[in-house]
Order: C-alpha cells, then sequence, then structure tokens
C-alpha cells in the first residue's frame, strides 16, 4: 500500500513539472526592436514573465516556431533572444508549446537607410552649409522611422522633428565619451585663448622669426612656425599670417606664397599631432565606429595605426619644405612670386588690418611677448596627456614581457588606456598652468583672464555643435543599418575592398570642397565608411591583419580627403582665415594654393594609398617612395623664380 501512494506521488510529481515546462498562454512576454528594417538580422526577444514559471525554463532549450520555421533557443535568467531577418511586409506569428502570439509588421527597406547620409551630403554641397544639412539629415531618419510605425506622412514628420532633439542629440550627449570630447575642446579653447591674449603665442612666433634674414630663410621660419603651433589649425592660421606677413613684406615674399605655406601646415599638422584640438573629434568619430563594429581595439590605438597611412597630410607638409628648400615654384604661385620679386609690390596685396579671433579686447598686443607663457601650458598637455595615457594602460606584464618590442609595448600600453581621462587631466592642467602664469605676472586682470576663457569657450562652440549632430547622424544611420546597405551593395557591385581607402579619400575631398568644412566631412562619413570597410573586407575573406591595415587607411583617407578638399575650396573656413591672416586676395590663394594641392592628392592616392591597400611594399616604404616622386615633379616642372638675393637682410 505505501509502495503504490509513493509510485502515484512520483506519477503526478513528473507530470506536473512536465506540464510546467510548457510555456502558457500568458507566459511569454514578446519584444520587437522598434526600429526594424528588412534584409538585417534583428534580435527579437524572448522573456518569461509569469511568476509561476520563473527559472524553470533555465537551461532549457526550447524550439520556437516563427511563422512556422522552427528556431532553436535555450533560456538564461528567464529571457532568450532570436535573430530573425524581416524580409517584408508581414504578419509575424510566433508559436511555443501552448503559447501563440502575432504581430503586424512594415519593416524600413534596407535602401532608406542610405537617405539619412545621402540628404546630408547632397545638402551640403547644394547649400554649402553643414549644419542645416546635418540636421535635416538626422529629420530624413526620424521621419521615415515613424512613418513606418504607422504614423501618417505629416504627423511622422512631426514626431520625427522633436525626435532629433529629445531623442538622438540628447542620447548623443548623454555618451559618457561624448561629454569628455566636448569637455576637452572646450577646455583647450580656452586655453589657446588665454595664452594668445597673454602675449605668449607672439612670443614664441617673435622668438622664431629672428632667424628670417633671407626670402628663403623667411619661408622656413614661416613652415617651422606652423609645425610648432600644431594644437590648434585656428590658433595656427591667425598668429602665423598675422606675425609673418610684415617679414614677408619685407622679405620680398608674396602674399600668395605665404598664405599657402600657413594653409597648407595648419590643418596638415593639427590633423596628425597626437595633442590637438582635432584629437577629440577624430576619437569620437574612430569610436563610434569601432563600437558598431565590435572591434577590439581602442580608438587611439586606431588612430595611431593610422598614422602610417596619412599620405596627403604628411607628404604636404614635406612638399611645402622641398618648394621652399629647392627654390623653385609652377602655375599660378611662379608667376605671384615673380611678380613681387619684380616689382618689389604685391600685386595681390589686401589691406594690412590685421584678423584677430575675437574683440579687441583680447588683442594681446601691449603685453609682454614672453614665450614661456605659451611653451609651460602647451608642454604640460603635450606631456600630461602622454603620461595619463601610459597610466591608464599601464600593464606590468607588457611591459616586462622580453618578448615584444619597446615601441610594441608602448603601443600596447597606449591601446589600453583611457585617452578621455588622459586629455581631460592634461588639458585642465595646462589651463590651471596658464591662468597662473597670467595672474601671477599680472598680465590680465582676473575678470580679463575670465573673460578671455570664456571667449574660447565660444570660439568652439561651433566645433562642438557640428560634432553634436554628427554624433546624431551617426546615431540614425546605425539604428537604421546604413553600413549594411552599403556593404551589400558594393558587393553585389563586386567593388574591390582594396579600393574603398582610395574612393574614401575622394568621396571626402568632394564633400570638404563643397561645404568647406573637413569636420562637417569627417562628422558625416566616418560613422558610415568605417563600419562599411571592416564589413566589406571580412565579407571578401580577407585576413584579419590585411583587414586592419584596409580599415586603417580607410580612417586616415577620410581625414585626408577632408583636409584636400579643405585646401582647395573656397568657402573654407581655414582658407579664409589663410588669406585674410596673411593679407592675401582671397580668390588669388585659391588660385595658387589648388595646383599645389591637387598635386600632393594625386601622388598621395596612386603612390601610397592604393598600393597600400594591396599590400604592396610598407606604408612608410611607399611614402619615402611618393616623396621622392613629388621631389622629380618639383625638380622637373618647377622653375627657379626670378632672380633676388637670398640675403636681404645683411
Amino acid at each position: 500500500m505505501i509502495r503504490q501512494k509513493l509510485f502515484m506521488l512520483l506519477f503526478f510529481a513528473f507530470v506536473t513539472n512536465a506540464s510546467a515546462q510548457n510555456i502558457g498562454l500568458n507566459c511569454l512576454e514578446i519584444k520587437f526592436p522598434n526600429i526594424i528594417v528588412s534584409d538585417v538580422n534583428l534580435p527579437i526577444k524572448l522573456k518569461i514573465v509569469s511568476d509561476t514559471s520563473f527559472g524553470q525554463f533555465e537551461g532549457i532549450e526550447k524550439t520556437i516556431y516563427i511563422n512556422d520555421k522552427p528556431n532553436k533557443v535555450t533560456f538564461h535568467h528567464n529571457e532568450a533572444v532570436i535573430k530573425y531577418n524581416f524580409p517584408e511586409e508581414e504578419i509575424v506569428q510566433i508559436k511555443v508549446d501552448d503559447f501563440s502570439w502575432e504581430k503586424a509588421v512594415t519593416p524600413i527597406p534596407l535602401w532608406m537607410s542610405i537617405l539619412p547620409p545621402l540628404v546630408a551630403i547632397l545638402l551640403a554641397l547644394l547649400l554649402k552649409e553643414v549644419f542645416s544639412a546635418l540636421f535635416m539629415g538626422i529629420l530624413t531618419g526620424t521621419s521615415i522611422m515613424f512613418y513606418y510605425q504607422g504614423t501618417g506622412f505629416f504627423v511622422a514628420i512631426g514626431k520625427g522633428f522633436l525626435a532629433v532633439i529629445d531623442t538622438y542629440v540628447m542620447e548623443s550627449l548623454l555618451d559618457r565619451g561624448h561629454l569628455s570630447i566636448i569637455i576637452f575642446s572646450l577646455i583647450i579653447g580656452g586655453m589657446v585663448q588665454l595664452i594668445s591674449s597673454n602675449g605668449g603665442m607672439k612670443g614664441v612666433v617673435n622668438r622664431l622669426s629672428v632667424f628670417a634674414r633671407s626670402s628663403r630663410s623667411g619661408q622656413l621660419v614661416t613652415w617651422f612656425l606652423g609645425m610648432v603651433i600644431f594644437f590648434d589649425d585656428y590658433a595656427n592660421t591667425l598668429v602665423v599670417g598675422n606675425t609673418m606677413r610684415p617679414v614677408a613684406d619685407r622679405l620680398r615674399i608674396s602674399r600668395a606664397k605665404l598664405a599657402y605655406i600657413v594653409d597648407s601646415t595648419a590643418a596638415p599638422i593639427a590633423a596628425i599631432a597626437f595633442v590637438t584640438t582635432w584629437i577629440g573629434a577624430e576619437l569620437s568619430y574612430i569610436q563610434d565606429g569601432l563600437n558598431v563594429i565590435g572591434l577590439n581595439q581602442s580608438a587611439y590605438n586606431v588612430f595611431f595605426n593610422s598614422l602610417a597611412y596619412s599620405y596627403y597630410p604628411i607628404l604636404t607638409l614635406i612638399f611645402v619644405l622641398m618648394l621652399i628648400l629647392m627654390k623653385r615654384d609652377y602655375g599660378p604661385m611662379l608667376k605671384s612670386e615673380n611678380t613681387v620679386r619684380s616689382q618689389n609690390v604685391d600685386a595681390n596685396e589686401t589691406n594690412s588690418t590685421k584678423i584677430v579671433t575675437s574683440e579687441d579686447k583680447f588683442d594681446a598686443s601691449g603685453k609682454p611677448a614672453r614665450a614661456f607663457n605659451a611653451v609651460i601650458p602647451v608642454a604640460v598637455i603635450i606631456f600630461g596627456t602622454i603620461t595619463g595615457l601610459l597610466y591608464t594602460g599601464w600593464d606590468v606584464s607588457i611591459w616586462e614581457s622580453e618578448e615584444i618590442s619597446f615601441m610594441t609595448k608602448i603601443s600596447e600600453i597606449i591601446g589600453r588606456s583611457n585617452s578621455y581621462a588622459s586629455l581631460l587631466w592634461s588639458s585642465i592642467s595646462a589651463l590651471v598652468v596658464a591662468f597662473v602664469l597670467t595672474f601671477s605676472q599680472k598680465l590680465l586682470s582676473l575678470q580679463q583672464i575670465v573673460e578671455s576663457i570664456l571667449e574660447g569657450f565660444r570660439i568652439m562652440l561651433t566645433a562642438i555643435l557640428i560634432l553634436t549632430l554628427a554624433w546624431s547622424v551617426a546615431l540614425v544611420t546605425e539604428h537604421m543599418h546604413t553600413a549594411d546597405f552599403i556593404a551589400d551593395t558594393l558587393l553585389s557591385m563586386s567593388f574591390s575592398p582594396y579600393l574603398i581607402p582610395a574612393f574614401t579619400f575622394i568621396l571626402a575631398a568632394l564633400v570638404a570642397f563643397s561645404t568647406g568644412t573637413s569636420w562637417g566631412t569627417m562628422a558625416i562619413l566616418y560613422p558610415l565608411l568605417l563600419p562599411t570597410s571592416w564589413l566589406l573586407t571580412q565579407s571578401a575573406g580577407i585576413n584579419h591583419d590585411h583587414g586592419l591595415t584596409i580599415f586603417y587607411s580607410v580612417v586616415s583617407a577620410v581625414l585626408s580627403g577632408a583636409i584636400l578638399g579643405d585646401h582647395v575650396s573656397p568657402i573654407s573656413d581655414t582658407t579664409i582665415l589663410s588669406s585674410i591672416s596673411s593679407g592675401c586676395n582671397h580668390i588669388e590663394h585659391v588660385r595658387t594654393q589648388m595646383p599645389y594641392a591637387l598635386t600632393v592628392g594625386f601622388v598621395a592616392v596612386v603612390f601610397g594609398t592604393i598600393p597600400a591597400s594591396y599590400g604592396i611594399f610598407s606604408s612608410w616604404l611607399l611614402m619615402l617612395f611618393a616623396i621622392a616622386v613629388l621631389y622629380l615633379f618639383i625638380r622637373f616642372v618647377g622653375k627657379k623664380q626670378s632672380s633676388l638675393p637670398y640675403n636681404i637682410i645683411p
């Protein structure tokens, strides 16, 4: 009798447990993605919501039927995820055990994912203004999202307009990395303005200008100053141009040549140096791309590795130096140089009014030009950033390893570092040092110091607005899977992944030429092309290391192409500032600079970017070969300027 009762008890327990492992009618919650795009594998989340069912399906494999197609899933912590491709408008039916659920779905056609960035690019080309272009790109994306969620056309536009601010701009600003970039940019802007107002920047320039004793040495000093003031292209352009203009006139250097040297050292050096006002934006764009593709590298490490493929900015700096040393020019620049040498008057001279970045109360004239007031804060940024990178990325096992070289150790440590924290620490330290130096010497009153710093903040607001809109566009393209569409399209066209860097360079140059902003170009293209290039290399079966080479080349190609377009664009802010601060007619500056920029751009792509993508020789060997090509071009195409004694000053 006892045995029969025990048997019946075990039998009912088994039946009850078996029944409990069936998912009942109200046990499961289904969550679809908020934004559903066709032909992309998207996650459908399943969650056990019945109290009586919690824990009963842990680790148990279940078969979920989606439109009668079986999918094996295993629940963990009462949740499971299924990847599903929504090909077209349909009713999606989900069944498992006793549970059944259905929902009508109208996915966004994948081809529409290209519309937000395409609208941004086309409007930038047509309007020649990047702010409204980026805003309209975001609005296009948000409107499409709401429309395919079942909202009417005009209501979708209205909701999309509000979502630009309350969703995409807010999400972009709430990102910790993005906030770090904004704060860093503001602090750097404040420091640059302060060391300009206290006379420190002028002191640096004055120390170097005494070496200008001839036409060639004057150009060399200008080039060197452009290299020294590497941390900000605006500060570089305004300080070097305004300071060296009277020196250039005395040495019979044409205003066009002065403007060219100023313009061609400002952005290139600011773009490739490790600590500049550019680095924050560059790291941000790169990090956004890394987040999409899931590449296990830091943004700083990617930037560091991409420098080997930054052919245009590096070749531009060397090209300018070779022109000066070889005393040769060609094209419109040769004519401009010969005119000022023969007539002792610059035919392209404009009025001599100096341009400053802000109101006259921030003018450094009348302040003692003490170079250390600028050198010390800049040194704090440089060495502070390096120290911060080593501190945050320090790993004893890497440093003590005998199997890797010293440079590899440094690279790996920097790759593990917290670059945002390093930049913030160094920038705020530099600002404090600049504050103490200025106040202790009574160069400015406390109120003037604060006003100068705030003016520096104001100057950076334009860049911050571009960044914020760019982050929002990047978020829209991520939600709409734009990179998937571009990758699929290029794959269907049999587009060679080896040509992506060259294609990227040309596209970036065209966008920058039309918009006049390299920052806006990077904002539009980085989020678009970084994930695309990686997906294409992986889909083409290219091995990981070679795929990284192409990826690094694309990273540098966006930046390089943007600088080239900036150099030849008549609406570029730095081009305009270069011509004005140098006292050169603006159109004359563009006309004389364009042949030089296009020459370097052509050599950079043909002899650098394309061969590097195919793995033909090392990137640095290709760099040397490209330099040799430019040297031969100057030697045989360039001509000596009309005779002028190179020792003008005894």
